[in-house]
């Protein structure tokens, strides 16, 4: 079987029709990811995810934004809620224990369904000023705090079966922006950004997978937002010293600008491993396909070393899980 195509795709609804499947099937995409148009019941969801595997030939990893709060593809009643992560980690004594904790019950949902992998921890550092789409979403305001959760957050996923991906990568805490919608720019002194956001980013360079924010920092390129810019690849891996599987952000996010023919290839010369498409839609697929390369060297060798961190979920117990996250909340 042919390489693989260092793209990872999403679908348009809850079911694959004979049209998606041949057109999957010729795309060869490393993997998918689900939103919650994708989603409507456990079973519905286990087959989806067994007809893409099947469609590629491979048991291809399959993504989910399964953070808790605001961003929570999987809801009730079939599945947990969780109140956002800057709350909960609030409300918790021993944090540390509680984000762990959180995060095995949400890797469980999500391996029972077919996922194995899920787009957190987010290790971007809150601000007064971060736009609301991220600031809650975040763990804390110290780099420190935020790397301990993080830290915690992966623990967790690996522990019952799921990749964790870290994003978004070198940070997006400072802008008042929202990269789904706008250009944001981070005028903040390289020192600084080392001596701050770039933190929980460095003590987690050890993990197989991480995604860049579509925002453009001056200090390293005052040009190009990170996505599609080689010296801000190049500092992720010399200076923040990640070496895993990059992918970028959404290609379809607004704070890109060009053509998606030109956005995928601008972050495949920037040094992206991986291009993420998410809205499944073939007039944007099409042009993001054929700028996309096979995988091969070291992307090639990122991406298996990826897929080799998947591991048999460990067994606890669900109910004692959630008795002591109960115990560590505050009052």
């Amino acid at each position: 079987m042919s390489a693989a195509n260092a793209v990872i795709l999403g679908c348009v609804g809850p079911h694959l029709g004979p049209e998606e499947k041949a057109y999957f099937r010729d795309a060869n995409p490393w993997g998918f990811i689900l939103f919650a148009r994708n989603i409507e019941t456990p079973a519905q969801v286990q087959a989806l995810i067994a007809d893409l595997r099947e469609t590629v030939g491979r048991n291809v990893p399959v993504l989910l934004d399964q953070e808790g709060g605001r961003v929570q593809r999987l809801r009730a009643p079939h599945w947990r809620e969780w109140m956002p992560a800057l709350d909960f980690v609030k409300a918790t004594q021993a944090s540390e224990r509680a984000m762990f904790l959180r995060n095995q019950l949400i890797a469980a949902e999500m391996r029972d369904l077919g996922f194995d992998v899920n787009c957190a921890p987010m290790l971007d550092v809150a601000t007064d000023i971060s736009h609301e789409i991220i600031q809650n979403r975040c763990y804390g305001f110290d780099a420190g705090i935020v790397a301990k959760m993080g830290r915690a957050t992966a623990d967790g996923l690996l522990s019952a079966g799921v990749l964790p991906i870290i994003k978004h990568i070198p940070g997006h805490g400072r802008t008042p922006l929202d990269s789904h919608k706008d250009l944001p720019v981070v005028d903040t002194p390289l020192a600084e950004l080392r001596d701050t956001d770039f933190i929980p980013f460095k003590a987690l360079n050890d993990l197989p997978m991480a995604m860049t924010a579509h925002i453009v920092y001056p200090a390293i390129d005052p040009e190009k937002c990170a996505t599609l810019s080689a010296p801000m690849i190049d500092t992720i891996r010399q200076d923040i010293g990640f070496d895993g599987l990059l992918m970028c952000d959404d290609l379809s996010m607004h704070a890109l600008g060009g053509s998606f023919g030109e956005r995928a290839s601008g972050a495949v010369a920037a040094g992206c491993d991986m291009l993420l498409h998410c809205n499944g839609e073939r007039s944007e697929m099409d042009p993001i396909l054929a700028q996309t390369p096979a995988l091969s060297g070291k992307s090639a060798a990122r991406a298996e070393n990826a897929l080799t961190a998947r591991k048999t979920p460990l067994e606890f117990d669900h109910t004692a899980a959630l008795a002591e996250i109960e115990s560590l909340s505050h009052g």
